[in-house]
């Protein structure tokens, strides 16, 4: 009798994830709950859940009647989430520079405090900072309506957005360019805010752009050796 212990629906959730991250399953890949109970030796219950979980983060497509998919990594419309973007969080600066109170600005000023910057953070931990500092923006504009657009801009691309934070200097660098942000914000200069944040934004979306390109690189010839 098989005495191990199965893993929790969260530890289902961590490891699908992980592969999902890493593009071991690559996106537009079908998956099944079937095969993935199998994988994971549980049951289906937790997997439905898991994969539920998923479609809500952005990584998943269910569509019925066909299944659950990996979302397609569609570089263009990539490009295009990241110029509606900076669309928004250039304006959502705007706001801030006139509505969001000096004790809200002083709070991430500290917080991202350059010397406070750690690069053995985690890829995926520093993506949750990241956009946790951006909407912390949105919503100290007072515009609650395009806190819930970017929140909705930010679920399409976070698949390649923590890869940005695979490279121990970019998260170095993203301590340094949210603390200039905050700074322009707090002398309420708008305009070098928005200026700021459009670099920002570019930068991240080139580096994640180039390590996408190069882990399906990878991916393929992993496939490709494994065919031989």
């Amino acid at each position: 009798m098989n005495t191990a212990k199965r893993p929790s629906t969260d530890e289902v959730y961590s490891r699908l994830k992980a592969m999902l991250l890493d593009f071991d399953i690559p996106p537009g890949s079908r998956i099944t709950e079937t095969e993935l109970a199998s994988m994971f030796e549980v049951s289906r219950t937790p997997i439905r859940e898991v994969l539920q979980r998923l479609e809500t983060e952005g990584f998943v497509s269910i569509r019925p009647k066909q299944g659950c998919f990996v979302r397609e990594l569609d570089i263009e419309e990539i490009t295009q989430y990241y110029r509606v973007r900076v669309a928004l969080e250039q304006m959502a600066l705007d706001e801030a520079c006139l509505h969001m109170p000096d004790v809200e600005l002083q709070a991430l000023l500290d917080f991202w405090q350059p010397a406070h910057a750690k690069t053995d953070l985690g890829a995926e931990a520093m993506q949750a900072l990241d956009e946790s500092f951006h909407m912390a923006i949105a919503q100290g504009s007072g515009n609650l309506v395009l806190a819930r657009y970017l929140a909705e801009i930010n679920s399409h691309i976070r698949i390649i957005r923590r890869l940005d934070f695979t490279v121990p200097e970019r998260i170095v660098r993203t301590f340094e360019e949210h603390h200039a942000m905050v700074q322009a914000l707090l002398a309420r200069d708008a305009q070098s805010a928005q200026r700021l944040m459009r670099a920002h934004i570019m930068k991240s979306e080139e580096v994640a752009k180039n390590l996408t390109f190069i882990q399906l690189a990878r991916h393929r010839k992993r496939v490709a050796h494994d065919r031989v």
